[in-house]
């Protein structure tokens, strides 16, 4: 293998790297499935999914903005997971 080809993969490696380490530094995509007893379940947020019925999650989203509110708020005393 020749000093230029050595090179050039080691470029090529430098790449793939760059690209992995930013594929897995990317938060997670949110997805929706429906659960075998017909509750939505949120994937993506934690480590477990948030499941709930129709109606919870109707009445949830009811409420965005006083949430939304809420958290403005209290941005102070609530904790930031990196």
């Amino acid at each position: 293998m020749t000093h230029e080809e050595m090179v050039a993969q080691i470029e090529a490696l430098k790449a793939e790297n760059a690209q992995l380490k930013e594929k897995t530094s990317r938060a997670p995509s949110l997805t929706l499935k429906v659960s075998q007893k017909g509750a939505v379940s949120l994937y993506g947020i934690g480590r477990y999914p948030v499941t709930l019925y129709r109606q919870q999650w109707e009445r949830v989203l009811g409420h965005v903005d006083s949430i939304r509110a809420f958290i403005e708020t209290n941005a102070d005393k609530l904790s930031v997971k990196e």
